[in-house]
């Protein structure tokens, strides 16, 4: 499995029975052209088939792409016509103004405007403006179908990637959004296939320069989070439950599977609510904010120093004084995102001692979180997912937060790739039962209603 992240690059090797047998994994490296920032594709592709290289003993018999879902690929006589963009790059702020004048309304495409290139359609429409001859005959594929793309040769897209706050689709009609049709935009995509759908076989290329099998066959591949979504269906609690999973890495992402259909114009597209759109093809009330990014900001440090486990007793433990002196910090870090889009982030109390800080942070995520939760109308279980997952100070605060829901963890570190080799045998189930989360031995409503008193928006 090979998971293309916006911070990392991971490739996993795993068994027939969905045992993990090997995990690779590499930053991604800054890369600029002609003054805008890129994605790193010349470099992942160098060390992805160093990987692959390395499994050439291995009976690999499939290869599942996995990838973020702001990010596209041009490619015109089989080459990348030009590095994709960075969404953390800025296009110029008229182009912007004309690409808001132009999006399809959030009722239709569950997408809220964002910032940056954050919509998929923004960086297509920048793309469109300071490329016109090369977009008009171009192949378009989402960041995940790229690598597809890379391994096999066939062009596809794919809805769970188009379905990612992209301005591009329309969840509740499963089709092209009225932008991208009056753009002609769904006829410059590839294809669309399914996330489970074989497109090919690896390239005679690929196999030569690995070794591996000309015969690997390679499936469309999927977004991120919906990746993350396929693992924790595995788990009989959440497979055909009312459940809402709670990614956690760079972004926080609180995915709903409601037990009835959520109207898309319900959600508050104002506090970076969204719908994304299941492996299956299905809606999925959603909401995020940029948690892992806010974290590190906070705490100044290497960011697993709030959630390895020798530090998990200390951080506990701070949690009182935390609370004593009102020590808290005000939404919101990264601008434009989560719940309270417009906050200007500051410290109220700021804590000097290193472990009452990041218990602080942890209770800001947790408060966040919990408004995300909210929003989407979460309700009877949360499975949270990711690294955060082992930081307890953070997923006991949810609990205590929400009485009323089920909270659990599993797996901290494999649920995207293990979600991504469930679309080829979806029986797979995730290794390890669910954890039932305990709530903080602390009371924390006076706190929650001390910080809901200094935010911007009404609870």
């Amino acid at each position: 499995m090979i998971d293309i992240g916006k911070t990392m690059s991971k490739i996993t090797l795993w068994s027939r029975a969905g045992a993990l047998l090997d995990r690779q994994v590499r930053p991604n490296q800054a890369s600029e052209e002609s003054g805008i920032a890129r994605l790193d594709a010349a470099g992942i592709a160098q060390w992805a088939q160093g990987v692959l290289a390395g499994y050439a003993g291995q009976p690999v018999e499939y290869v599942v792409p996995v990838g973020h879902g702001a990010g596209f690929a041009a490619i015109v006589d089989g080459a990348l016509a030009f590095g994709p963009f960075d969404y953390e790059a800025v296009p110029p702020q008229a182009l912007l103004a004309d690409y808001a004048m132009a999006r399809a309304p959030f009722a239709e495409t569950g997408s809220p405007a964002l910032p940056q290139g954050l919509n998929l359609g923004a960086q297509v429409w920048w793309a469109q403006a300071i490329y016109p001859d090369v977009m008009d005959r171009a192949t378009l594929v989402p960041w995940a179908q790229y690598w597809a793309w890379w391994l096999s040769g066939v062009a596809v897209s794919e809805p769970t990637s188009l379905g990612c706050h992209s301005d591009l689709w329309s969840p509740e009609t499963a089709d092209w959004s009225s932008l991208a049709i009056a753009q002609g935009w769904d006829r410059r995509f590839a294809p669309l296939a399914a996330a489970g759908t074989v497109i090919g076989t690896i390239t005679p290329a690929l196999a030569a320069a690995t070794g591996l099998s000309r015969d690997v066959r390679v499936l469309a591949g999927l977004h991120d989070s919906n990746a993350a979504l396929m693992a924790a269906r595995g788990h009989a609690a959440i497979a055909r439950n009312e459940a809402t999973v709670l990614s956690t890495g760079t972004w926080f992402i609180a995915m709903r599977l409601p037990a009835t259909p959520v109207v898309t114009a319900d959600l508050p597209e104002a506090r970076d609510c969204l719908v994304n759109v299941d492996a299956y093809g299905r809606p999925v009330p959603s909401a995020r904010f940029m948690g892992g990014r806010e974290i590190e900001a906070l705490i100044e440090i290497d960011t697993r120093r709030v959630d390895i486990k020798p530090d998990q007793p200390h951080l506990l433990a701070a949690v009182p004084a935390v609370l004593a002196v009102g020590a808290m910090h005000l939404p919101t870090l990264a601008p434009g995102c989560g719940p309270y889009p417009t906050g200007q982030g500051c410290w109220v109390a700021q804590p000097e001692d290193w472990y009452e800080r990041r218990a602080a942070a942890c209770l800001y995520a947790a408060l966040v979180t919990d408004r995300m939760l909210g929003l989407i109308g979460a309700r009877e279980r949360l499975l949270v997912e990711g690294r955060f997952a082992e930081a307890e100070v953070f997923v006991r605060a949810l609990a205590s937060l929400r009485p009323d829901i089920e909270v659990f963890v599993g797996s901290a570190h494999n649920d995207v790739s293990f979600g991504a080799i469930r679309l080829i045998d979806p029986a797979l189930v995730p290794d390890g039962a669910l954890h039932r989360v305990l709530p903080l031995d602390e009371d924390l409503t006076s706190y929650r209603n001390a910080w809901l008193e200094h935010v911007e928006y009404p609870a």
